[in-house]
């Protein structure tokens, strides 16, 4: 176990550099190789805007249309639920060929409603996607002395009244001469650097074809006039040269005139290597702040941790020590003076309210925990990168169908420890617990689902992705949510080291509300994430790629242990003021840092996303954000619970009771 604990930490810890190293192979992919002279095909992806966040489909816009007709790209589950919607582009390529002042198309004149629409768009923001060989088109802008790096470009931009389009793109393609995976590996030692021709000849080129590394776009809106291109067809030659400079536009769009596009693509031998060409797009940033989330969260969890070991070896070591001492005259005689934990000794294993609905969120919290434990952990080892687009969800959903059967199992084995060893109604609980945490996330999701329609975006799921996903959820989840039970049921039940009466025992008054006390504890929770959350906010609403699954592995595992240890010292301090009804505020103790949360994602909402735009897009927000912190509530809520039924069961095991 220990050399396990080992390679698994040295791993993680190889992992979180991954961003940055420059020969990190992502699993699954594998280099293209074209000759010169071979055709490259651009696509074109949603169009999306951090002002709105909905997405739209590129052919929604007055843009030029492929000559053979548009057409979808196959797609996984993954992309449909993330609004991807990739399809063929008009621009083609050829592989070391450079092109200038290529016509792609004269649009139709601009009819009002088009003409509305492509100024809505622009005002809102709206980036155009491309993909070349599966990168997506990377575009740098100047700020002062450094580069920001933006993907995809602006469809236009708004100058006083004027509204003007970038009607013309400058392409770069970053190639690298192919290297054969297996002469690949014999460089690593310095052997066969020679068997590679490093000539920049078209000789050269020719033997050893070439990769594609990088894809750059730099638009400019340039006055194109359409009488001129009114008799030319695709890809011919424009009229006249072309010079694209970013920092003046001058093709403003009017009412019922047309928009002439045209492009230059250049290609540009770089030393970037085929493992590290995702790089400009995953650099880590701010890794400090990342090194500083895990140490606060090491020092929250060293605190937390003091007070566990004064409770478990001072308090209750020295009270059992005491307490075992005496014989039975006097510990009865001691049980009339006795104040705290020791006098719910018979009360502290009586049935919670509503156990069921108990049941029901500990296995789907179990369910949800392990499901991001094996995504996160599959993520950092690099099965996930965002080069395969849309892997992160499809896991995701994969793995939590799979682990029903922890839910189902996790869900009775609380039920039969609750009924003492009864199991029966154990099917009425696994099926609960197979549609309480799915049945809150399809009432969501199909809520924001009409809202999509309503727009008409690309982030809407099909009505045929629904019934899939329906299919998938009682064909799959389902059974094996009852599986689980039947294990469950069959497993020999937790027994209880003590007996409970038959009589309650009355909870003293207290000076202040105990759930006053449950929802504080929050906080601590709260502060081992809030600096990893705001990365993984800006990943989702600001387009930003999120590649640093190491750190996140960490800081989910200090989640875990801090949630445990608030839990179990909360559920200590209520024993101590003899108020054995620990069951629920366990769970909440842990699972209120879903309030905190959600309190977060409104002032990100607020202060960070001040561009969002419309009450649709706000909604959509809101939505994303509650069933995200639903599923964080039952996954915290679990272990806090666990780790305070351990707690318990252990302290009163060790009491001797009549």
């Amino acid at each position: 176990m220990a050399r396990l604990f080992f390679l698994v930490a040295a791993a993680v810890a190889v992992l979180m550099s991954a961003p940055v190293a420059h020969a990190f192979y992502l699993p699954g992919s594998y280099p293209h190789k074209y000759n010169p002279g071979d055709s490259l095909n651009v696509k074109v992806n949603s169009l999306t805007s951090i002002d709105t966040e909905i997405p739209f489909s590129y052919y929604s816009l007055p843009f030029c249309t492929p000559s053979e007709g548009v057409k979808d790209s196959a797609e996984n589950l993954g992309e449909l639920l993330m609004g991807d919607r990739i399809e063929n582009s008009p621009y083609r390529f050829k592989m070391y060929t450079n092109e200038t002042d290529v016509l792609l198309c004269r649009s139709a004149p601009l009819a009002p409603d088009a003409f509305s629409l492509l100024k809505k768009r622009i005002d809102e923001m709206y980036q155009v996607n491309l993909i070349l060989d599966n990168l997506p088109a990377i575009r740098y802008t100047k700020k002062d002395d450094y580069f920001l790096r933006w993907t995809g470009y602006p469809v236009g931009i708004r100058v006083g009244v004027d509204y003007y389009v970038f009607n013309h793109l400058q392409f770069t393609v970053l190639v690298h001469k192919y290297e054969d995976p297996n002469v690949a590996r014999v460089m690593g030692t310095g052997d066969a650097t020679d068997g590679i021709p490093t000539g920049g000849g078209k000789d050269a080129a020719g033997s050893s074809g070439w990769m594609v590394v990088g894809f750059e776009v730099v638009p400019c809106s340039i006055k194109h006039s359409p009488e001129d291109v009114k008799s030319l067809k695709m890809y011919s030659k424009y009229p006249s040269k072309i010079k694209c400079d970013p920092a003046t536009v001058s093709m403003s769009i009017k009412e019922n005139e047309p928009i002439v596009y045209t492009y230059e693509v250049t290609f540009v031998e770089s030393d970037i290597k085929w493992p590290s060409r995702w790089d400009a797009y995953l650099k880590m940033e701010g890794a400090k702040v990342h090194w500083f989330s895990i140490l606060n969260s090491l020092m929250v969890i060293a605190f937390l941790a003091g007070i566990v070991f004064v409770i478990l070896l001072r308090t209750v070591r020295r009270d059992l020590t005491r307490y075992e001492e005496l014989d039975s005259e006097a510990q009865a005689q001691m049980n009339e003076e006795l104040s705290g934990w020791k006098l719910v000794v018979s009360d502290v294993f009586r049935a919670p309210s509503n156990p069921i609905l108990l049941c029901m969120m500990v296995g789907d919290g179990v369910q949800i925990l392990g499901m991001a434990v094996v995504t996160i952990l599959f993520a950092a080892l690099g099965f996930m990168s965002p080069a395969s687009r849309g892997t992160l969800i499809t896991g995701m959903l994969f793995f939590y169908l799979v682990l029903g059967i922890l839910a189902g199992y996790a869900s009775v084995r609380v039920w039969k420890t609750i009924k003492c060893g009864d199991h029966s109604g154990w099917v009425g609980v696994s099926w609960r617990t197979a549609c309480f945490f799915p049945g809150i996330a399809f009432l969501i999701l199909t809520t924001l689902n009409f809202l999509l329609w309503g727009s008409q975006s690309t982030g809407a799921i099909p009505f045929s992705l629904f019934v899939v996903l329906i299919l998938l959820w009682f064909c799959i989840s389902v059974p094996l949510t009852l599986v689980g039970g039947f294990l469950g049921a069959k497993a020999p039940h937790i027994e209880y080291p003590v007996r409970t009466n038959q009589i309650p025992r009355e909870i003293p008054a207290q000076k202040y509300p105990s759930w006053l006390l449950v929802l504080g504890a929050g906080t601590l929770p709260f502060g081992t994430l809030f600096i990893e959350l705001f990365f993984i906010m800006s990943s989702i609403w600001m387009g930003r790629v999120y590649y640093v699954f190491g750190f996140l592995f960490i800081v989910m595992l200090l989640l875990v242990i801090v949630c445990a240890e608030v839990s179990l010292v909360l559920t200590y301090m209520h024993l101590c003021v003899e108020d054995w009804k620990w069951w629920w505020k366990s769970f909440f103790s842990s699972g209120s840092v879903a309030i905190y949360i959600f309190l977060y994602s409104i002032n990100y909402l607020v202060f960070d996303l001040k561009s969002l735009s419309g009450p649709v897009s706000a909604t959509l927000y809101l939505g994303y954000s509650l069933f995200m912190v639903i599923a964080i509530m039952l996954a915290t809520g679990t272990v806090g619970f666990i780790s305070s039924f351990c707690f318990v069961h252990y302290l009163f095991s060790s009491v001797k009771a009549d």
